[in-house]
């Protein structure tokens, strides 16, 4: 959603521009040129075209003309094509004569006109992406509840009262983390599809951090855990980002992780050194 937010700002900015030079082309034209002079001038530097009709780019001026004219095509098509999603399907022909009309002295909308189509056009668009947002997220939503109800029910899950679900993997006996403590973990995290957003595993490097800084799902889960072990949790959207979601993250989403507990730093341990840490840089 993100992307077809900026899709909007972005057009409206190629557009703007593009305005733009309409200002300082009228300008330059002096007034004793009559249309016939100007269109002269548009031949002169008008890129030569083979038999079957390609251009043919041999000098410096060409090549850069045609490359800028190319990727502000490219850009403009690419991302009128991300909002199709959203029902909107603009002319290419009104687009590409909006674009000739930047380049002359004549338009069919005055300069307020054009502000107030792509003002309109902003909201229209956001209008949009929010009641697109809001659908996706009640589908998210509907899809987590029935996925937990029926992972409750397997053998070996167990749910706790905060409705976080777990299952235990690879059983250990030893010391349980407190919130306070800082824990180092190696985990997956996967969405209910089996996409995986996040992964230590495939980093290849394990995560270490204050165990009340993070989700509440992971923060009531981990405590739960003695070193050595490795467990799956089923995290509730309430347990996890909520409504609003995070990254590529949608919201409403359940999530599922695979984590194993690999150390424990006590807080009184760890506030020791970071003391010592700042003593030591104070000293240098």
């Amino acid at each position: 959603m993100k992307k077809l937010l900026q899709v909007s700002l972005l057009a409206t900015a190629v557009m703007a521009g593009l305005s733009g030079c309409n200002d300082e082309q009228a300008a330059s034209v002096a007034p004793a040129e009559n249309a016939t002079a100007v269109e002269g001038k548009a031949a002169e530097t008008q890129v030569a075209s083979s038999a079957d009709g390609a251009a043919e780019l041999s000098s410096f001026e060409d090549k850069s003309a045609y490359a800028i004219g190319l990727s502000m095509g490219r850009y403009i098509g690419s991302t009128l094509e991300k909002q199709q999603e959203l029902g909107i399907d603009l002319n290419n022909d009104v687009i590409l004569q909006g674009v000739k009309d930047g380049f002359g002295a004549d338009a069919d909308m005055t300069e307020e006109e054009v502000k107030q189509a792509l003002m309109d056009y902003d909201t229209h668009i956001n209008e949009l992406i929010e009641a697109k947002a809001k659908e996706e997220a009640a589908a998210t939503l509907k899809e987590g509840q029935e996925f937990l109800e029926n992972n409750a029910k397997r053998d070996g899950v167990e749910v706790t009262e905060s409705g976080l679900q777990y299952e235990v993997l690879t059983a250990a006996e030893g010391d349980q983390p407190a919130a306070e403590d800082v824990v180092t973990v190696h985990y997956t995290g996967t969405l209910i599809d089996g996409t995986t957003f996040d992964s230590s595993v495939e980093r290849g490097e394990p995560a270490s951090f204050p165990l009340n800084q993070v989700i509440p799902g992971w923060t009531e889960g981990v405590q739960l855990m003695p070193v050595g072990a490795k467990y799956k949790f089923f995290i509730p959207a309430e347990l996890a980002y909520g409504e609003t979601g995070a990254g590529s993250i949608p919201g409403n989403a359940v999530l599922i992780f695979e984590v194993e507990l690999l150390d424990i730093e006590k807080a009184a341990d760890a506030e020791e050194a970071v003391a010592a840490q700042q003593e030591e840089a104070t000293q240098q």
